[in-house]
């Protein structure tokens, strides 16, 4: 059995002796869960928490991230559940306009069916965690500089990782926690051949669509599945035809009962950011500018796919992907500004803060150990912020995907030239196959017309910058050194993307061969923009680290102490999500958003019917409507309900990446699959309200009524293990 490692540091007592203020807040570490055993056996667990810690054992060894988003195996066979939203880029990399596989849905009734997921897809199943504190903090000195404190702990995880890397079945990574109060080194088995099993049709996995997203009530059958391929002696592989079925050591019982009002409910994943312990200046910055600001971009975006492509067409449908991207976090930036007016998050920041000072004040040892982390740290996110215009139209240009490769591979042929061990992440050969594999991906996501819009768009709002936050080396390549002139621009655009060859996958694999000197050489226009810009743009990164690693010797202090005082005062201690492998837990339950409003917890197939337009978003299949209307529920009828169950609430904390974690019951059988919140919970990436938060789970009755008797996936129903 593997264990997880934690080492003596002095802290770790704290950490680990958790307390609990508000019902069901936290989003607790593996490691952690007996010291909650009370909470958790209160709220209706079965299992022994101690169970939990157990990486490999139960029911922990079955759930998997698949990079971004949570899954689980659901067989012996390797058959992996997640969201709809969470396999939509590889249902959208197979469909073309005489075969859309995103309106018309997918089903492989064999094994020879299944098909590829969309290149760079992976299956990670965490086998170790180890704290690494010690370690990754070795060589660092009060007095060092920025740069040399981030290159410092950079050289030291890498260090770590490639110990850990002993060979290619393993992908390790060292997370910080807490703002670098403690390091975990996370080792995780890599599965990398993934193939796409079942997704319904998009009116069912998107019902919906934009306008119920982060809304109650909810009618989404957001469920998909894959499946996870190795090569025959067991072991991950490469994709092959001659690959076979992975078998993993642990896979989740389907209950069929499902659950009812108030049954416990529990949730492994891999919820991916929040941001609880922010500073006032933080939250004030963020919400008052950077999510406008994002939100107008992101809308911006969507403007352009949407008037640059036919709905339906190969060039929209290579954008699909993206554009739900956009659409989400755009509705979900505008939804957390609307919040954030509306309550009090701010006030409690400032609130906070001024308390802390006072408890660091009212002792000598605390002043000194603590005294300046507070100001410290705000000092040095103000940096952060004088040029924050700049960075975010910079990192949204990103989106132009010509742009981006040429950025890219420019970079790759500089970092060859180093030593491994001495690259920057993301070009070092443990990275190469993803390298590959994402400038593959860009060939079923780029349309020329609308990389070119996007770029022009962008390169408008950044001439308006003032001239201090502008990139010099950029302004010359463009011509805007005087200001925007757009004829200009536009025809210097229209000559890049008809001269550039890196539209062709073959031309951007070729060029990851090619030597700085054979880039610096290049006629391609995107490559002499890349080149020509590159001293700017390192300046720039160098600058980043400099301040990022004066960062980290404050937010640990200020994380130190707000712990200490978090613990003095009964408030439960858990680290802000960082995409690693968590537990949380609650109950179903409905809520009251509003005076006089009640939510109930469930809907069922009636909404369907009231929610139908047969236009857009609230389209369904015929078939589906059909069954409905004729009450043909067979197995998942619902005696409390008169009907199938759709979705269901749950007091769980959760936020993005736990999207697809499966739900699971007190004895952890599998009854659903969280997909997102309610409205009045978006805020909750910041701060928890267990009044109005709520998780909203897809139910196990209602994917397997659709299985059944839409889609006629039974081949997958007998595959499972279902138990009653």
């Amino acid at each position: 059995m593997n264990k997880l490692l934690v080492t003596s540091l002095a802290l770790c007592a704290t950490l680990g002796v958790t307390s609990k203020a508000s019902a069901d807040e936290g989003m607790w570490q593996p490691h952690q869960l007996p010291g909650i055993a009370k909470e958790l056996k209160a709220a209706g667990l079965k299992l022994n928490p101690n169970d939990l810690t157990d990486l490999t054992g139960f029911p922990m060894g079955a759930i998997v991230s698949l990079g971004g988003c949570t899954a689980s195996f659901l067989s012996d066979q390797g058959l992996v559940a997640s969201n709809h939203h969470c396999v939509y880029g590889s249902v959208q990399y197979n469909s073309t306009e005489d075969n859309n596989l995103l309106k018309n849905g997918f089903l492989a009734k064999s094994f020879k069916d299944e098909l590829p997921a969309a290149p760079g897809t992976r299956i990670y199943v965490t086998e170790e965690i180890t704290e690494v504190t010690d370690k990754v903090n070795q060589s660092i000195s009060a007095t060092m500089k920025g740069a040399d404190r981030y290159n410092t702990i950079d050289k030291n995880s890498k260090a770590l990782v490639a110990e850990c890397e002993n060979d290619d079945r393993y992908r390790c990574s060292v997370v910080n926690f807490h703002g670098g109060l403690q390091y975990f080194l996370f080792k995780q088995l890599t599965i990398r051949d993934v193939r796409l099993v079942h997704a319904p049709a998009s009116s069912i996995g998107k019902f919906g669509g934009d306008t119920d997203n982060w809304m109650w009530p909810r009618h989404t059958g957001d469920y998909g599945f894959y499946r996870a391929y190795v090569g025959k002696d067991g072991q991950p592989a490469d994709y092959s035809k001659d690959n076979v079925p992975y078998k993993p050591k642990h896979h989740l019982k389907v209950s069929k009962a499902s659950v009812k009002d108030g049954d416990f409910l529990m949730v492994v994943g891999y919820p991916g950011r929040t941001n609880r312990y922010r500073t006032a200046l933080e939250v004030d910055n963020t919400f008052n500018w950077t999510y406008p600001n994002a939100k107008v971009l992101r809308e911006d975006l969507i403007n352009i796919i949407d008037s640059t492509t036919k709905p339906g067409s190969d060039e929209a449908l290579a954008y699909a992907s993206t554009r739900a991207g956009l659409a989400n976090y755009a509705k979900n930036f505008g939804s957390m500004i609307e919040s954030f007016q509306k309550g009090h998050l701010y006030d409690k920041k400032v609130e906070l803060e001024k308390a802390l000072n006072q408890w660091i004040a009212a002792d000598n040892s605390r002043k000194q150990q603590y005294g300046q982390a507070l100001s410290g740290l705000d000092k040095l996110i103000g940096q952060n912020i004088a040029h924050q215009e700049r960075d975010l139209l910079l990192s949204y240009m990103g989106y132009s995907s010509l742009k981006s490769a040429a950025e890219r591979l420019y970079r790759l042929s500089i970092e060859k030239t180093k030593a491994d061990a001495d690259r920057k992440r993301g070009y070092q050969e443990r990275d190469m196959a993803r390298f590959e594999q994402s400038m593959k991906t860009v060939e079923r996501r780029y349309v020329a017309a609308v990389d070119k819009a996007f770029l022009k768009h962008l390169l408008g709002k950044y001439a308006k910058l003032p001239k201090d936050q502008r990139v010099a080396s950029m302004d010359k390549y463009f011509g805007l050194e005087k200001g925007l002139n757009q004829a200009k621009l536009d025809k210097l655009l229209d000559k890049m993307y008809a001269k550039t060859e890196l539209g062709s996958f073959e031309a951007r694999k070729t060029w990851m061969d090619k030597s700085a000197a054979d880039f610096e050489r290049s006629k391609d226009p995107f490559i002499q923009l890349a080149v020509a810009t590159y001293k700017d743009r390192k300046a720039m990164e160098d600058a980043a680290e400099e301040l990022s690693g004066n960062i980290q010797a404050y937010r640990p202090k200020y994380m130190e102490a707000l712990i200490a005082y978090y613990q003095g005062n009964n408030m439960p201690v858990y680290a802000d999500a960082n995409s690693t492998l968590r537990v949380t837990y609650g109950n179903v339950k409905g809520y009251s958003p509003k005076d006089g409003s009640y939510m109930k917890p469930f809907t069922t197939l009636q909404g369907i019917i009231e929610k139908y337009t047969g236009e857009g978003e609230f389209d369904s299949p015929q078939k589906q409507l059909d069954l409905i209307k004729a009450k043909q529920y067979g197995d998942y009828y619902s005696k409390e309900l008169d009907s199938v169950p759709v979705n269901y609430l749950g007091t769980l904390d959760i936020t993005g990446g736990n999207s697809g974690s499966p739900t699971l019951n007190d004895k952890a059988e599998f009854v659903g699959l969280a997909f997102d919140g309610v409205y009045e919970s978006i805020i909750g990436d910041w701060d928890y309200d267990e009044k109005t938060n709520r998780s909203i789970h897809v139910d196990v009755k209602y994917m397997l009524w659709v299985m059944e008797n839409v889609d006629g996936a039974t081949n997958l129903i007998d595959e499972m293990d279902i138990v009653e």
